[in-house]
């Protein structure tokens, strides 16, 4: 996975640069983790630390809902609030976008 940053001049032959994730810095990073990866242990390992020794109701549920909404807020900002564009750079459809979207 590459990410383009939306600062970097164009390359000439006006294909965007990529920014290699794992070139991000970020404290902590184990060797060949993405600065997203490290992010998401990070906060799972404070989680486990919150919860003292309790064990976890539906973690996967919980990390998934709170990741995908995240992610899919985080794209349309970038998108412009523009659901094609949104839909065509998380690779699924814009009907798909539109099910996965809060009800206005």
């Amino acid at each position: 996975m590459t990410l383009t940053r939306k600062t970097d001049a164009p390359k000439p032959n006006g294909a965007a640069r990529h920014l290699d994730p794992r070139s991000l810095p970020l404290e902590g990073r184990r060797d060949g983790e993405t600065a997203i990866q490290c992010c998401v242990r990070m906060e799972l390992e404070r989680y486990f630390e919150l919860l003292d020794g309790e064990p976890p109701d539906d973690l996967y549920r919980l990390v998934m809902q709170q990741v995908e909404s995240v992610l899919l807020e985080s794209v349309l900002r970038e998108c412009g609030d523009n659901r094609s564009k949104a839909a065509a750079w998380l690779g699924i459809t814009r009907n798909t976008l539109r099910a996965k979207l809060p009800n206005p």
